[in-house]
């Protein structure tokens, strides 16, 4: 072997020595981004990827820069706007994006983007009529 490519071999080794951690990553985001409308818990995460909900913890949060958790409610919170943009009552969005309550979607909304969900619907309907 040649001094070339034992350096790849070395290079390689430092560079994908955590692709198993990436890929369970990986697997669990796509999961959250297909399944954000039902009701997801570390438990149910970290059967999906055959791995401790502890340690999937550490890893998303690692990667990511936020638990699981954080990143659901993220997604949610994105596709609800969608749901608004597109006329959904607010009462229908959140059930339709997996909350259970609609006082701790509303204050999760106006925590999330600075306002009330009947207000960013309001407005986002005015823009587009103006437009």
């Amino acid at each position: 072997m040649t001094f070339y490519e034992e350096e790849l071999n070395r290079i390689r080794s430092v560079i994908y020595s955590n692709e198993g951690q990436i890929n369970t990553v990986i697997g669990v985001r796509n999961y959250i981004k297909n399944n954000y409308d039902v009701n997801l818990n570390l438990d149910v995460l970290s059967h999906t990827q055959f791995v401790s909900k502890y340690h999937l913890l550490r890893l998303f949060k690692k990667y990511h820069g936020l638990t699981p958790r954080q990143y659901l409610i993220d997604k949610r919170i994105e596709k609800s706007k969608e749901h608004l943009i597109n006329g959904m009552s607010v009462t229908e969005t959140c059930y339709a994006v997996g909350f259970e309550s609609l006082g701790s979607f509303s204050a999760l909304f106006k925590t999330k983007t600075g306002k009330s969900p009947t207000k960013y619907q309001k407005e986002q309907l005015s823009r587009s009529e103006t437009a």
